[in-house]
């Protein structure tokens, strides 16, 4: 069980890994109501200068929250932001990572902080950031 008393700044969350088809891309741009041909097809992508069908920002934030909720039972996240390096690409095998950096405890909760990295099978990491989760006592 997943406590904050058992958390160790160090610590790596267990890693996600996946490869996103263009048609998730496809049907997370039209759910989020993000228009744009770049999130639709390659075709559509290539017209306008990119190289392919790219992964909207936020996809990769949700994969982000996907990936510290799934650590364990009672985790909520607080605060949680990127930096995009690079372009993130559909049938690209990719792997997110989180690492503990800090955890702090007040009246308010037991929080941690984490490094995030989505990289590629190259070791490229496309995107980072830091988030913030509350974990139970």
């Amino acid at each position: 069980m997943l406590s904050f008393d058992r958390v160790e700044v160090g610590d790596e969350l267990p890693p996600l890994s996946l490869t996103l088809s263009g048609e998730q891309v496809r049907r997370y741009a039209e759910a989020a109501n993000m228009p744009g041909g770049r999130f639709m097809s390659d075709e559509e992508a290539r017209a306008e200068g990119l190289p392919g069908q790219i992964v909207p920002g936020n996809l990769s934030l949700a994969l982000f929250s996907r990936l510290l909720t799934r650590w364990g039972e009672g985790v909520r996240l607080k605060r949680i932001n990127a930096t995009f390096r690079a372009l993130v690409r559909p049938h690209v095998p990719l792997t997110l990572n989180a690492v503990v950096t800090e955890k702090h405890a007040s009246d308010h909760g037991n929080f941690v902080e984490c490094d995030l990295t989505l990289e590629n099978t190259d070791g490229d990491r496309l995107v980072t950031g830091t988030a913030t989760v509350e974990l139970p006592g």
